[in-house]
């Protein structure tokens, strides 16, 4: 992969065009200890705010933005990722996602990740929030090479709580697709409208507005490490905690989206130790 030179962008749409679509391509090298992000190239409003690394040379640290800060109906996000051999990158978002109404058409996002051999990348983005009436799509696919280990969690908070709103119309659609060397090791799809039994059955969210799901590919969990994430109890929430061969999983259903992202960076602060030999070192955008 080249090294990085200039900012390369494509053309954006024009101004006649309803609805935007953006997309963001980012490669991350390993020269020496040092990763670095090698390559940037964007379409539209998603760019990369700054690369950073806080804690040394061996993770590439970067922040996705929106400008617009927000997705109304029509608006695709793409974001594409690759992580060369060795490489580590940590990507996060300055802030919650917002999805406004979909005024009858589907906004959505994807992402598409690669990571080689011996790579890593850690997906800690901020919590989705859903408007009332918006309709959005997920998706992912994520390919890993021998060796390679990734943290992703996603969080969806249905409605704007602090505006005491109500998710009481829309769709929310979710793909996912982790497979390593072409062997899928995680599929997961989720279509909820606001009306669906599922929301409010207690074998579904039981009423709950918020949920998030947690995933580390990185081998075989110690099962210490398994059960001091079982320990961790967020009030009021449920969680539940499953060890696969090459996958594990940790969700959240509850309240806050607040209490989400805590829950989740506690268990990453107890998982990093094991899948990168390092402690969790927080994003600095997560301090403003």
């Amino acid at each position: 992969m080249d090294d990085l030179k200039q900012t390369a962008i494509l053309p954006t749409q024009t101004k006649a065009a309803k609805h935007w679509q953006a997309r963001l391509e980012l490669g991350f090298c390993k020269r020496d200890a040092r990763s670095y992000l090698a390559h940037r190239l964007h379409k539209g409003p998603l760019v990369v705010q700054k690369s950073l690394h806080p804690e040394g040379e061996a993770v590439c640290h970067a922040v996705i933005v929106h400008p617009p800060g927000g997705v109304a109906g029509g608006d695709a996000l793409q974001l594409q990722v690759t992580v060369g051999e060795g490489a580590q990158a940590l990507l996060t978002t300055p802030g919650a996602g917002k999805w406004y109404k979909a005024n009858g058409t589907l906004a959505s996002q994807d992402l598409n990740f690669t990571l080689e051999a011996g790579s890593g990348l850690e997906w800690l983005p901020q919590e989705n929030i859903l408007f009332d009436a918006a309709e959005v799509r997920f998706t992912a696919d994520i390919r890993l090479a021998t060796g390679a280990t990734l943290a992703a969690w996603d969080i969806v908070c249905l409605g704007r709580q602090a505006q005491q709103e109500a998710w009481q119309t829309g769709v929310y659609q979710l793909k996912q697709q982790i497979w390593r060397e072409d062997r899928l090791i995680w599929n997961e799809r989720a279509h909820l409208r606001a009306a669906d039994a599922l929301a409010t059955s207690s074998v579904g969210l039981g009423g709950a507005v918020v949920f998030g799901t947690f995933l580390v590919c990185a081998g075989a969990v110690p099962a210490d490490v398994v059960q001091a994430c079982r320990a961790l109890v967020p009030a009021g929430a449920k969680t539940g905690i499953t060890a696969l061969p090459d996958v594990l999983a940790i969700r959240y259903v509850g309240h806050a989206s607040q209490q989400a992202r805590q829950y989740f960076e506690q268990c990453w602060q107890i998982l990093r130790p094991w899948y990168y030999q390092r402690d969790a070192v927080r994003p600095r955008i997560w301090n403003t």
